[in-house]
């Protein structure tokens, strides 16, 4: 365990994830201080309370100080313990909220984990089950993170606010990463998405698919958009609907977009036409950006980089997003690791400019061994 003198201090709510998550893997302990202290609800929220206690579930002897008011936390991580757990996730965000970061955590436990996790899977600001699963575990796969018992399963969906989803994600242990090569994103050969659809007609998901392949057609023949309509038990609390698309290249990687409908009772209601046709635009855009990984895993990509082993990897990458900037910044307060970044003009690659990121990896079996 890190000793409290190797403690970093930092202020304000921003990146909270980020810093929980890189202090449980690197072992150092963290100070958050002035958390929303001018807010005139001050303190942390009701979802990050819930984060705090499934990294807890997950690890094993861990400490977590909070004063009276919630402004300030003191987090000192514990060890990566694993097993089967169960979490009921803050309807305030959504399952995708936590999963991002058990991504991060659950090559690199003791033990296997097998969590099913409760609440909303899919809203308007977290990335949804759907998008992590066509995106973010492929990802994982170039690491070398593979096996029987990897997946992640929607059971049950939930829309906000009344959630009631259930997500099923199991991950084997892999401690070794293997160093990438991620430069030549190819060209886009097809896209694939899911229109869903709970506790509205089954029309819905049908008007969706037709909206987005309006859009989509004039690009590329091989699409296919499938819809999966619930009812009954496996609907959730609330109604709503929403896409997620997925477009695949020719060197297997994959870029994503996904719009969801607005929660009952806020704001106008959105047409499946209109959210059909700005979610296809969105992957366009997000195909402009272009880069072997896409926004949503830029900082999950630099993390296993950083853990793997001590090897040089690279990653070409479109615009940096302000979060993978941070993050940036966090990896080299917590693992002293700085990346070598070079530009890609639009003549060398197309698309809008791009980023090849080269790194030495700490190698995670080596930074344990330092944890005292």
């Amino acid at each position: 365990m890190a000793s409290q003198g190797h403690c970093l201090t930092f202020q304000g709510c921003n990146f909270f994830r980020q810093r929980i998550v890189l202090s449980t893997l690197s072992g150092r302990p963290v100070r958050i201080t002035q958390i929303r202290g001018k807010d005139e609800n001050p303190g942390i929220r009701d979802f990050e309370a819930s984060f705090i206690r499934l990294m807890d579930k997950i690890t094993n002897g861990t400490k977590i100080e909070i004063n009276q008011t919630g402004t300030l936390l003191y987090y000192q991580p514990g060890l990566l313990y694993g097993g089967t757990l169960e979490h009921d996730c803050n309807v305030q965000r959504s399952i995708g909220y936590y999963l991002e970061s058990l991504l991060c955590l659950a090559p690199f436990m003791k033990n296997p984990l097998k969590i099913t996790l409760h609440g909303v899977t899919n809203d308007q600001v977290d990335p949804s089950v759907d998008t992590l699963k066509a995106t973010a575990i492929p990802l994982l796969k170039k690491f070398g993170i593979d096996g029987e018992h990897f997946e992640l399963k929607v059971v049950r969906r939930g829309m906000p606010p009344g959630g009631g989803g259930e997500v099923l994600f199991s991950c084997p242990v892999r401690k070794v990463l293997r160093p990438v090569h991620l430069t030549d994103p190819g060209k886009i050969k097809r896209i694939r998405g899911v229109a869903y659809s709970v506790r509205v007609s089954p029309q819905i998901g049908n008007r969706i698919v037709e909206a987005a392949r309006s859009v989509l057609n004039h690009f590329l023949p091989d699409i296919y958009i499938y819809t999966d309509h619930l009812k009954g038990a496996n609907s959730g609390k609330s109604p709503g609907f929403g896409l997620s698309l997925v477009a695949e290249t020719t060197e297997g990687y994959f870029l994503s977009a996904e719009l969801a409908s607005k929660p009952q009772g806020e704001g106008s209601t959105v047409l499946p036409e209109d959210l059909g046709k700005n979610c296809a635009k969105l992957l366009l855009e997000e195909i402009y950006r272009g880069g072997c990984v896409d926004s949503v895993n830029q900082s999950l990509v630099l993390l296993l980089m950083t853990l793997g082993q001590q090897d040089v990897s690279k990653v070409l990458l479109g615009p940096l997003s302000p979060y993978t900037i941070e993050f940036l910044r966090h990896l080299r307060s917590f693992f002293q690791i700085m990346f070598k970044m070079e530009s890609k003009t639009f003549e060398e690659c197309k698309g809008s400019e791009k980023v090849l990121l080269t790194g030495v990896g700490v190698g995670f079996s080596n930074l344990s061994k330092t944890i005292k």
